[in-house]
């Protein structure tokens, strides 16, 4: 087993008195076969299946509670309609992936008895708690959405137990999440051996726990929220009136923001997961981007590249419902080149299948020219330029229906405090990357004294962010907050796209192991500019005149089709990076602890993992048609859309 196994139920632990896991004639049976088919791909196809229900019923309460909170806040009764829209979707979704759960489990034990052995030794304390948050999940979601109409005069109540379900489903991913994280990267088993001598926490808390939670986490959401505006899309498509296009198009519009919203900040988590995957194999680094695997990260740069491409058409095509919107259109031209341009870098491999006669008209295995757009350094630098490109695309979008900025003297002391605070998170850690990189020791990294010159400019370079935080801060308490902007986002691009894009190669051919850190500096400067350019942008245009009512439900089709093909792609992008993760263990189920010895531990080939891959998704997908049609069954139920549509101006 070493494909797809990503989580593993608590019902395991009813398991461990089953006959599969008894020794028969005194051996553990080690492999059996699913009905004579290969167990692994049956592991792998129910696990991944199983995952992609559970990263939706994750994610959608968190956006739910979220839109909850809003409407509670605000007074806006839509966003208190659309978390309970959404929420309706939990409750088949909820029953299907604990079914799958269950399923997978049974699949474990009985295919993998030996593997589920030594799992069972090291985590089994871990499965009593994750089945009580399994029913506290489960009490909380249930009565989360049936106490919905009931709470209403009471919602700080009902804020509560979405409150509740959040924290347990968080809860639930951390102990999951540390099963596959064990998996890459054990700790507590005695070094040659197979004899766990560690503690449970020990296990749980290994090396790739956090950054995978971090990064699944944020995947999550985006995931969540794309599925639903997927189902939002769907009934756009099918709306009879205006009231119903406008209340769907609404729907789908923030369904895909809080998606937009998270996917800016997952290359960084992403960035992080893989930098740590290094740092704990560098055998499963290699592999990962430049090995057995790089092909595989080939479709994930596709699938990810179109991911964006289609929000920024979404957003343009968006534009379109503004009244105001045109003064921005000449910008789009500019956006698209550099999304486009970004695409095609992101895209390029540094090593090319070329047959004899290719390779002796290029003068090699590599191009001479677009090998060096297949390197970490120009990937590092295009990812930044892709996420400028896309949040100027969003940017754009807010400002579209509002006359001009409002002084920033006029936002009282709110708009001082948040300012301050964002200075303070972004320059802060901006400044606290710098000072550790002054402090670098080249020895750390297997590097001579005198590489420690390499890492100066990088320091310097980040110094300089924190100076341009400062200039954008001071230039908005001056009312010039839009230059601030300008000034902040014109160097962020130069100094983490151009500079230090073109400044990766030359630490890549002095000093490579401080790569690493040059990309980390690239996205701190990055994610900075990010923090503080949104929270100035709220508060210029906070108090801003409206130009017009925006004109929900005017939106072309294939607007709609965008935000299905939006989830189609995340989808699939899942499954990739669900493969490759479990992948990258190739012949160990436990990495260099336990080893695979099945008929079945090779690496399959592109076209057989894709294959696996699409009709995993097309399985997925199709179940989820299932469950928008289950939702919409007791939908006449209430009271009709029409209602609620009407009051929608403005978002």
């Amino acid at each position: 087993m070493k494909r797809g196994i990503q989580c593993v139920l608590a019902f395991a632990a009813l398991g461990l008195a089953s006959p599969a896991l008894a020794q028969v004639g005194g051996a553990v049976t080690e492999y059996r076969t699913f009905f004579g088919m290969d167990p692994r791909t049956t592991v792998w196809m129910i696990a991944q299946i199983h995952l992609l229900f559970g990263a939706f019923v994750l994610g959608v309460p968190i956006f739910a509670v979220l839109m909850e909170y809003i409407g509670y806040r605000t007074g806006d009764r839509r966003f208190d309609h659309l978390a309970q829209d959404f929420t309706r979707l939990l409750s088949a979704a909820f029953a299907t992936t604990a079914a799958l759960g269950g399923l997978l489990t049974f699949a474990l034990i009985s295919l993998y008895p030996r593997f589920m052995t030594f799992f069972t030794e090291v985590f089994h304390e871990t499965f009593y708690i994750y089945a009580g948050l399994f029913f506290v999940e489960t009490i909380a979601l249930y009565s989360y959405y049936y106490s919905w109409d009931r709470l209403q005069k009471r919602k700080r109540a009902h804020l509560w137990l979405g409150v509740l379900l959040n924290v347990a489903g968080v809860a639930i991913l951390l102990i999951s999440n540390s099963w596959a994280a064990y998996m890459m990267s054990p700790a507590g088993v005695e070094q040659g051996t197979q004899q766990f001598t560690g503690s449970s926490w020990e296990a749980v808390w290994n090396p790739l726990s956090f950054p995978f939670l971090l990064h699944r986490l944020l995947g999550n959401v985006l995931f969540g929220g794309l599925v639903a505006a997927m189902y939002a899309a769907v009934k756009f498509l099918n709306a009879r009136s205006g009231a119903e296009r406008a209340h769907y198009d609404w729907m789908g519009y923030m369904g895909n923001f809080v998606a937009v919203s998270t996917m800016i900040f997952l290359p960084f988590a992403g960035y992080y997961l893989g930098r740590e995957i290094y740092s704990t194999s560098p055998v499963m680094g290699n592999n990962m981007m430049g090995g057995s695997f790089s092909w595989m990260f080939i479709i994930q740069a596709f699938l990810v590249g179109m991911i964006f491409i289609l929000v920024n058409y979404y957003l343009w095509l968006g534009m379109g419902r503004i009244p105001g919107a045109e003064r921005y259109q000449r910008y789009i031209k500019y956006i698209t080149v550099s999304v486009f341009v970004g695409f095609a870098v992101w895209l390029t491999p540094h090593n090319l299948p070329l047959s004899g006669e290719e390779q002796q008209l290029i003068g090699g295995n590599f191009h001479p020219t677009l090998k060096w757009l297949g390197l970490m350094p120009a990937k590092n630098a295009v990812i930044n330029l892709i996420i400028l490109a896309t949040f100027s695309s969003f940017l754009l979008y807010r400002r579209s229906n509002r006359k001009g900025p409002v002084a920033f003297s006029e936002q009282g002391a709110m708009g001082r405090i948040a300012l301050t605070i964002a200075g303070l998170v972004g320059g802060g850690m901006v400044l606290s990357y710098a000072m550790t990189i002054f402090s670098l020791d080249p020895a750390s990294l297997d590097l001579a004294a005198e590489r420690a010159a390499v890492f100066l400019p990088v320091a310097v370079l980040l110094l300089v962010q924190v100076a341009m935080i400062v200039v954008a801060l001071s230039l908005t308490l001056a009312n010039r907050g839009w230059l601030g902007q300008a000034i902040l986002i014109g160097w962020t691009f130069l100094h983490s796209v151009v500079i230090l894009g073109v400044y990766g190669f030359v630490v890549m051919t002095s000093a490579n192991p401080f790569l690493r850190q040059v990309a980390v500096a690239q996205w701190l400067s990055l994610l900075s500019c990010l923090l503080i350019v949104t929270v100035i942008d709220v508060f210029l245009y906070r108090k801003a005149e409206s130009v017009g009512e925006l004109r929900w439900g005017q939106m072309p089709a294939r607007s709609q089709y965008v935000l299905i093909a939006l989830a189609v792609f995340a989808t699939e992008n899942m499954a990739v990076m669900g493969y490759i993760r479990s992948g990258l263990r190739e012949n160990w189920h436990i990495y260099g602890v336990l080893e695979d010895t099945s008929p079945w531990a090779f690496t399959p080939t592109e076209a057989y993992a894709m294959s696996v891959i699409s009709v995993t998704v097309l399985l997925f997908l199709g179940m989820m048609g299932l469950m928008f049609w289950l939702a919409g069954l007791g939908q006449k139920e209430r009271s009709p859309v029409e209602t609620e549509a009407a009051s929608i101006e403005n978002a």
